[in-house]
């Protein structure tokens, strides 16, 4: 931290002293720990996820439906060995597993925090939920502390991601990031119960008139991985931030186009993977940034 490089910004700040592109120092900052049952169903089950979502972010997002504590700097700042006694307390209430949000810029606090957390009881796999946003030998610090990878592979165009995220460069982190995922977790490996405890899912969020780039996303993640990882195509997008200067995506995505992507998807052959019906496209499934679980 004191020359921070751990994602892609390379900011070379000394994160004691002053915050990185990420806008946050050196102290884990979280908003919310608690179930959270809007996940995919095999990481929410019946019981919920144990989600903690950490303040700050590395990408600049302007149609972030988390602006409140992504750029906002909503959250409470709390100890590494906090954060440990927050990973038992979720197992405690029946946590299916640990579901890290947002957690890239505090990868090495998360090691040493899961590390503690193991030692004091933790059994539950750990889930890291990230933009993919990374650098692949960041990936490679997480080999023996995560077990399931829940990345977002938001563009397969870099022009777009400059546009949308400040993130002009994205395409190439992302794909040798997500690789590195599916080399450390080649398989999905599942509980009797459907959960699963092991492996990869990645997600898009399908952006209104982008059917061709959702289309794009869907063939390079098939064609690359097949049937070893899990397609979550998403339809949740909601026009929560100002987004004047952006009229192409101002506004909900159509049924039309969604149905277009799920049938390409289907159309290419991919198996493994998951769908959101409409009305997911909702700020209710937004969570309360409340400090809940956080005390």
């Amino acid at each position: 931290m004191s020359v921070c490089n751990i994602c892609p910004r390379n900011c070379n700040v000394d994160r004691s002293v002053k915050p990185g592109f990420c806008s946050m120092t050196d102290t884990v900052k979280i908003s919310r720990a608690a179930l959270h049952m809007w996940e995919e169903p095999c990481i929410s089950g019946e019981k919920g996820s144990g989600t903690v979502f950490f303040s700050g972010c590395n990408m600049k997002c302007v149609f972030c439906q988390n602006k409140e504590i992504s750029t906002g700097g909503f959250g409470r700042e709390i100890t590494v060995d906090r954060l440990a006694e927050i990973f038992l307390e979720l197992q405690g209430k029946g946590a299916l597993n640990i579901n890290l949000v947002t957690p890239t810029h505090y990868t090495l606090q998360i090691i040493d925090a899961v590390k503690l957390a193991r030692e004091k009881g933790l059994t539950l796999p750990v889930v890291y939920n990230t933009s993919s946003y990374e650098k692949a030998e960041t990936i490679k610090l997480l080999k023996d502390v995560v077990d399931i990878w829940l990345p977002d592979f938001k563009y397969t165009d870099n022009t777009a991601a400059a546009r949308y995220s400040k993130a002009g460069d994205y395409v190439q982190y992302a794909t040798a990031a997500i690789d590195e995922m599916v080399r450390q977790q080649p398989e999905c490996i599942f509980d009797d119960n459907g959960i699963i405890q092991k492996g990869v899912i990645v997600r898009h969020l399908v952006l209104p008139g982008q059917v061709q780039a959702a289309k794009d996303a869907v063939e390079y993640l098939y064609n690359r991985y097949g049937d070893s990882i899990f397609i979550s195509i998403m339809s949740q997008y909601t026009p929560c931030t100002d987004l004047e200067a952006y009229p192409e995506i101002n506004r909900k995505i159509t049924d039309g186009e969604y149905d277009e992507v799920v049938d390409y998807a289907v159309e290419i052959g991919v198996e493994n993977g998951f769908l959101q019906e409409g009305e997911s496209a909702s700020e209710s499934f937004i969570p309360p940034f409340d400090l809940t679980g956080v005390e």
